[in-house]
């Protein structure tokens, strides 16, 4: 019925309404009924938008592991008044969903078999000059098409992004193609430090590899510490 709705908005002008109710078997009070009811209708999709825009912030600080259940308490901490099925749609709508971490198959293998990384930054997340101590991270980023994850790295002199890549998956191709990139950009110094967390990308034997052709010595921060406080 919508449809019919709008078709006879946008058409109405040429062939009249009564017209066009009339062929397409529509009650004009239900179209004006509609007309009346669109300033309405734009407020609840605006809303709904600034809603999808908090939701979408929620999942992706919780690395996207939040489903609904979760989502709606933290919206309701932060003062939300938002009922949970509303939720719900809104996620279903932008193709937000959770992810249970105890059922969680990690697309990329660690290498038991490698030596311990150490944490060559502690908590100097600074550096004397560029290309000589990196960090990377991976974001989550909502698209109408569904997650994009944003592979960066960042040089810890000037905090400036010097490689990234992005894609529809976060295997450990994703963030080596973000540090080759930096490197063939020329950012990366002789000996340097590549710091990250302790995320199955960074500690593969596929990105481990990479960094050993490029050079640069890996580090990783202790478990349970955030990327830029050691």
């Amino acid at each position: 019925m919508t449809c019919s709705y709008r078709f006879i908005s946008e058409h109405r002008a040429v062939f009249g309404v009564a017209r066009l109710c009339r062929v397409l078997g529509i009650r004009r009070p239900g179209f004006y009924e509609w007309l009346d009811a669109a300033p309405a209708r734009a407020e609840r999709t605006a809303a709904d938008q600034r809603l999808a825009a908090e939701i979408a912030e929620v999942h992706a600080e919780h690395r996207g592991t939040y489903g609904r259940p979760r989502v709606t308490a933290v919206l309701h901490r932060r003062g939300r008044r938002v009922n949970h099925k509303r939720v719900e749609r809104i996620m279903r709508e932008h193709g937000i969903t959770g992810i249970t971490r105890r059922r969680r198959r990690s697309l990329t293998r660690q290498d038991e078999t490698a030596a311990p990384v150490p944490d060559l930054i502690g908590r100097d997340f600074t550096a004397p000059a560029p290309g000589q101590r990196l960090v990377g991270d991976i974001t989550y980023l909502p698209t109408q098409e569904g997650w994009l994850y944003l592979a960066t790295v960042i040089d810890l002199h000037n905090r400036e992004v010097i490689g990234h890549a992005m894609a529809g998956h976060i295997r450990a191709e994703l963030v080596g193609d973000a540090i080759v990139l930096a490197a063939r950009r020329g950012l990366i110094g002789n000996d340097a430090v590549f710091h990250s967390d302790r995320g199955s990308q960074y500690t593969s034997a596929e990105f481990r590899a990479t960094l050993a052709d490029l050079g640069v010595r890996p580090s990783v921060g202790r478990t349970g510490s955030s990327l830029l406080t050691g």
